[in-house]
């Protein structure tokens, strides 16, 4: 989306080898919340934060912008695996804490365009229709505010081509996540953290993270790497670091806002299988964004890969799909970034206390919101706070490690390539993909 002016400016590198009672290993948002709440509870600690780039390098400073309550696991999933009463608790936990973001951005004052407007869901297909039914459904069952729409209602919130039906969901705001990543990075300084920018993290130890700028030894570290969890040492295959990419517009005209709507703050979706999102920015933009690009071989990162022409090509035509009316318009701004996909689709966070080691992570581009959360659990956790948050079913969890390669990259390309093969066929045939069904499961479905 639109450049952040007020962009981080370079913090130095470790100098040798140091001491902390916290280091925290990435500077995302999981690593910074943590760091803020850590502070927030306990204002004498001394609070180190490593990343190897700098503040916000990773998904946190170039996501779609949505601080939502969206988790991976749906609350049936998570119920069959932990029990309604949890499930009914990181349903709730997940909706505060899109409150929670937007009241400490207000209080401490975080100029990131945060606006509570709630996420539009389209339907333009039958099968659409029927997907975004039964997830109002389920939503309600589990105290989530969720309301069907039909076309005429969709459309007093945005006007898109062939919409059948849709829905709302009050539980999101839009935010511009540059501003907000670089925001909490000056804010935990100014608490009192140190922040060490260029500086690798080449193994985390229990007590101890090995770094190519020296060794911090402290009480605990928090592993906040997402996506880079797999550049570790021994954690290939923790994660699965998935490719997301955006786009974003020229801003557009009053009249062209005027014809699609959007002026609320809401971000949008639509029920396609291969996730698209969508958000009408400060600055009048659309910044646009979706799945599809491919997965790399051995857990691949690498710059080279932010930028894939042909999907950022397929994201256009999606958005001028949805929005006949911006096809005048330039895309200024195409980027992306890998998101961590555990192999069951279950974030979790946690702390060892025998070895001090916490991590979490594994939002599967849910991150937002959720990293929030992690940031205030793993506070609670490493101060031995006993708290309804150290109670949630995501404490603890550990997924399963992914197949070895060429299994990996086999099984991942060809759900990628299902995936698309199934919206093609749902769009030409206006039948569910019965395909898609079967492996829905292995998906997080």
């Amino acid at each position: 989306m639109a450049d952040d002016p007020e962009a981080a400016r370079a913090r130095p590198p470790l100098d040798g080898d140091t001491t902390a009672d916290v280091v925290v290993v990435g500077a995302g948002y999981t690593g910074l919340w943590a760091a803020y709440y850590l502070l927030e509870a306990d204002p004498s600690l001394d609070v180190l934060v490593v990343d190897a780039h700098v503040a916000g390098f990773g998904a946190s400073g170039r996501n779609g912008g949505w601080c939502s309550s969206l988790f991976p696991v749906g609350p049936d999933a998570l119920a069959r695996r932990h029990g309604a009463d949890a499930a009914r608790a990181m349903r709730a936990a997940m909706r505060d804490t899109v409150v929670e973001v937007g009241g400490v951005t207000a209080a401490e004052q975080i100029d990131c365009d945060f606006r509570f407007g709630g996420t539009v869901t389209l339907a333009r297909t039958a099968p659409q229709v029927e997907r975004v039914a039964a997830q109002v459904a389920e939503a309600s069952r589990w105290g989530d505010e969720a309301h069907l729409l039909d076309a005429d209602e969709v459309g007093a919130h945005l006007r898109a081509s062939r919409v059948l039906a849709g829905s709302w969901t009050p539980d999101c705001a839009r935010i511009q996540p540059a501003r907000l990543a670089h925001g909490l990075a000056r804010l935990v300084e100014q608490r009192g953290a140190r922040i060490a920018e260029g500086t690798t993290a080449l193994r985390i130890s229990p007590r101890a993270v090995v770094t190519d700028r020296g060794t911090a030894r402290c009480r605990w570290v928090v592993r906040a790497t997402e996506a880079w969890t797999t550049q570790l040492r021994g954690s290939r295959r923790a994660a699965a670091p998935v490719y997301s990419l955006m786009i974003a517009t020229e801003p557009l005209p009053a009249d062209v806002w005027a014809q699609i709507g959007l002026d609320r703050g809401q971000t949008f979706t639509d029920a396609r299988h291969l996730v698209v999102y969508g958000q009408r920015t400060a600055d009048d933009r659309i910044a646009f964004g979706g799945r599809g690009a491919p997965y790399h071989l051995g857990s691949g990162v690498d710059p080279a890969y932010d930028r894939v022409p042909r999907v950022h090509a397929h994201l256009h035509d999606a958005l001028v799909d949805l929005f006949p009316q911006v096809a005048p318009y330039a895309v200024t701004h195409a980027w992306g970034g890998p998101l961590g996909v555990p192999r069951d689709w279950h974030p979790s966070v946690g702390l060892d206390p025998d070895t001090g080691l916490g991590w979490a992570g594994g939002y599967v581009g849910d991150g937002v919101g959720a990293a929030n959360l992690a940031g205030r659990t793993l506070a609670d956790l490493v101060t031995g706070a006993d708290t309804p948050l150290t109670r949630l079913p995501w404490v603890g969890h550990r997924s399963p490690a992914w197949e070895p390669e060429p299994l990996r990259w086999a099984g991942i390309t060809a759900a990628r390539w299902l995936t698309a093969w199934s919206d093609r066929a749902e769009r030409r045939t206006g039948r569910r993909s019965r395909p898609y069904d079967a492996v829905a499961p292995l998906l997080g479905g």
